[in-house]
């Protein structure tokens, strides 16, 4: 395509008329937003931070606002009854940080009061907040003779932002709750309604009564309601794709589903734009905000690294999240770290969900991000890091022995007596594989069911380098080269003519050293 063709990226904007009117890409949503409004009325999506939900809930504004001129060339521009507008409410909790009820609902205020002038000049009677968001829905029905849409985004914000406090968390919950409680009754004067987040809590504490929201979040048909899929990337941006290694963007930015196998995967809108931008590939999205709480509870729990690659999980544990109540895999998920990779039914109405990592981006990203739980500090990571990197480019196999060897030499002693992960049985596996997938190496875990030790794939540089890792003590004995023999796993590896390593290295735990590394080129 001819470079005059090329529009401009529309990195971190979430107004979808300044995206129209400005001359950005735009990858057009409004074939989802048709069958939204027409299917239900009541709607709840989560997905992670920096999808595009705030784009989404401003489409839905100027739709419902009547600005046909802004859907010129669109899907819905010729399916559209531009004749009948609708008063558009919207609330957002996205900015700043809350730290306390009197805070939360001042905010609470000022989004109303700013609402209703659009609707009446005249001041609203002295009441308390589910008042005068009740007064402000009936007004705004009155005042336009239509029913109001209402849009909330980012409604959980407040209370994800002190999920390390539980007790300011709960507060700041039942300060939501006291706004949100309104909706149900207000059912005459709304005509859609649509509430957006990261996580998913019960109903039962934030939209109590509500019991007719409809969670869209895991349905097939809006699984590409945000984020761009391979055919968007291929269409829309085909301009800026000249020079860029296509199959890499897949790689690093491809893989967030929800749903099963069967859903189109979709990228984050903002890793592509920066991509597009930079030119050159980063954890983008990853370094735009890294929850602290998410690093901290993974610290307390203990987890073993190699499995977060398939971890399981029954459909209620992904969609219950609450300030008591938070399991690993929801968190992971809900956030965006872990994704859907397929489900099964093994009893009618009990669904399975397996999990993974999405894409290189976060798989290297996370554990780069872990390796100081794990007790690697970021320095000497980086250095061991580096090092790795220099001797696989080599395929220098005894460089590699006296790598991990100095690796677990350097893990420091006062680190093991203060920290409760280091008394995880994981914790030398998770080193193990974390140290590889940080480098952002392609890595198959074939086996991590036991977490004394991980049987895995690293295919670099022409090369397929097979290891068992084993602790010593934890496991039956057995040679762990003779074990991965034993397995076959290299026979699916030798169809691609690469040289094949076996590597078994056993670890001992009360000697935190290697004490056996084997090794056998095929």
């Amino acid at each position: 395509m001819a470079d005059h063709q090329r529009l401009r990226l529309p990195i971190g904007i979430q107004t979808f008329s300044e995206i129209r009117e400005g001359g950005y890409y735009y990858v057009d949503k409004t074939p989802i937003i048709e069958r939204l409004v027409q299917q239900n009325k009541y709607y709840f999506l989560s997905r992670p931070r920096r999808f595009g939900k705030s784009l989404l809930l401003d489409t839905l504004r100027c739709l419902f606002e009547g600005r046909q001129a802004l859907f010129e060339g669109l899907y819905l521009h010729d399916r559209w009854d531009w004749q009948t507008t609708h008063p558009v409410i919207r609330l957002s909790f996205g900015s700043g940080v809350m730290r306390n009820r009197e805070e939360l609902d001042t905010r609470i205020r000022h989004q109303l009061r700013k609402e209703r002038e659009r609707f009446t000049q005249a001041t609203a009677a002295e009441t308390d907040i589910p008042g005068e968001f009740s007064d402000l829905l009936e007004l705004a029905h009155q005042e336009t003779d239509q029913p109001v849409v209402l849009l909330i985004d980012e409604y959980d914000k407040p209370i994800l932002d002190n999920i390390l406090e539980p007790e300011r968390a709960r507060e700041l919950r039942e300060g939501l709750k006291n706004l949100y409680s309104v909706i149900k009754d207000a059912d005459p004067h709304l005509h859609l309604v649509l509430i957006t987040g990261v996580s998913k809590f019960s109903k039962v504490s934030l939209f109590s009564g509500l019991n007719n929201l409809r969670d869209i979040t895991l349905l097939p048909e809006y699984s590409t309601i945000c984020g761009y899929t391979d055919e968007d990337i291929d269409t829309v941006f085909a301009p800026e794709l000249t020079g860029m290694d296509r199959e890499a963007i897949r790689t690093w930015y491809n893989g967030y589903r929800w749903g099963g196998p069967e859903v189109t995967s979709v990228y984050n809108p903002f890793d592509v734009l920066l991509l597009l931008q930079n030119r050159e590939f980063g954890p983008y999205w990853f370094e735009s905000a890294t929850p602290t709480f998410l690093i901290d509870l993974l610290r307390k729990r203990g987890v073993f690294t190699p499995q977060l690659d398939r971890l399981q999980a029954k459909a209620q544990l992904l969609g219950r999240f609450d300030v008591d109540d938070i399991t690993t895999e929801g968190l992971l998920f809900q956030t965006g770290y872990l994704t859907i990779r397929k489900v099964d039914e093994p009893m009618l109405g009990y669904r399975l969900y397996t999990l993974g990592f999405p894409n290189l981006e976060v798989e290297s990203s996370l554990n780069d991000l872990l390796l100081p739980v794990l007790g690697i500090g970021h320095s000497e990571a980086q250095t061991h890091q580096l090092m790795l990197m220099d001797i696989l480019q080599r395929h220098d196999l005894a460089g590699l022995e006296a790598h991990l060897k100095a690796l677990y030499a350097g893990l420091p002693h006062d680190w093991y007596r203060n920290n409760p992960i280091a008394q995880y049985e994981g914790h030398y596996a998770s080193v193990f594989y974390s140290h590889f997938a940080a480098l952002g190496l392609q890595i198959t875990v074939e086996d991590s069911s036991h977490h004394g030790k991980v049987d895995m794939t690293v295919d670099f540089g022409g090369h397929i380098y097979l290891f068992e890792f084993k602790v010593v003590e934890q496991l039956p004995e057995g040679r762990a080269l003779e074990q991965i023999k034993a397995r076959g796993y290299a026979d699916k590896y030798r169809a691609s003519g690469k040289p094949i390593h076996l590597i078994g290295v056993e670890f001992s735990s009360e000697q935190r050293q290697i004490v056996a590394f084997d090794m056998e080129t095929l």
